[in-house]
């Protein structure tokens, strides 16, 4: 295993948290990224300081709100300026929003999209230049089993943002392969403990809507879901595994990385779905002449 410069988004807590601390705890340097590192995240980068030093692992913060253009393109310099370069992406910042579809507005499924897959852009746009040049790189993409599993009603604004992202990994994939740069997307499931997703969800601004369908026939919906959801998640479900599957990933030899991983103790259908869909994405390619863009290439 060689040691790479990573960078992880929205690394606050969560996923993100988690695959940065056992990164750095896997002997790589690691830029865990999130907002306001002045203000609200503050205490965040005083306890990644102190983690670094007790574990003695190379665990670094950055400035770097998804959202803005400028904040991404100086957090990437920042990194240049003191790594020296930069190897992997861990493409993980995100957030959820939770209610009936109806009633979220415009804009705030624009927002969904916003942080979920445009921010990835913006930072792949600010780094991939350097990673082409030098003709090696990985970008892993933290998924969700909800763009091809089963779709419980209530997130319908975060399960398109996720399917969006999820395609534009796909597409990433193909058109950086002959650049040297790999592609590994992470599909985590429905991990009800462990992390906040739950309990940081948006929800809907029209709150006359969202009344209606509380107090109408679908009012039930809301504790139904969230209890099926635990149930078929087992007692030993372990989200710390998504962190371990992604060093997994780094550490594997250039060109043998897994281009789709599932981590869903629920098992949602969704590895199934992707399987087909993964199969007939590398029968086209064989079949147009460009079997080549399923692995990467020394550039």
């Amino acid at each position: 295993m060689s040691k790479q410069v990573i960078l992880v988004t929205g690394a606050s807590s969560g996923f993100g948290a988690s695959a940065a601390k056992a990164l750095a705890k896997a002997g790589h340097t690691v830029y865990a990224s999130m907002r306001d590192l002045a203000g609200k995240n503050a205490s965040v980068g005083r306890d990644y300081a102190d983690w670094g030093r007790q574990e003695s692992a190379d665990l670094r913060t950055v400035e770097l709100d998804v959202q803005d253009g400028r904040s991404v393109e100086a957090a990437v310099a920042t990194i240049f300026a003191d790594a020296g370069g930069l190897d992997v992406i861990v493409h993980n910042a995100g957030h959820m929003v939770y209610g009936p579809l109806e009633a979220f507005t415009p804009e705030q499924l624009m927002q969904q999209y916003d942080v979920n897959v445009l921010g990835t852009q913006r930072l792949n746009r600010a780094a991939l230049p350097h990673m082409r040049e030098r003709g090696r790189g990985l970008l892993v993409w933290i998924g969700s089993t909800s763009t091809r599993g089963g779709t419980p009603p209530y997130l319908g604004p975060y399960f398109a943002a996720k399917a969006g992202m999820d395609a534009i990994a796909v597409s990433y994939a193909g058109e950086l392969a002959r650049w040297g740069i790999e592609t590994s997307i992470v599909v985590p499931g429905s991990f009800t403990t462990g992390t906040n997703h739950f309990a940081h969800a948006g929800k809907p601004e029209d709150q006359a809507i969202a009344t209606a369908y509380a107090d109408g026939p679908t009012g039930s919906i809301t504790d139904q879901a969230l209890k099926g959801l635990a149930a078929l998640s087992p007692p030993d479900a372990d989200p710390e595994e998504v962190a371990r599957s992604i060093v997994r990933i780094v550490d594997a030899p250039f060109g043998k990385r897994p281009f789709r991983i599932h981590i869903d103790p629920a098992d949602d259908g969704a590895e199934a779905v992707n399987a087909v869909a993964d199969r007939v994405r590398r029968e086209l390619l064989n079949n147009i002449g460009l079997g080549d863009l399923l692995k990467p290439t020394v550039a």
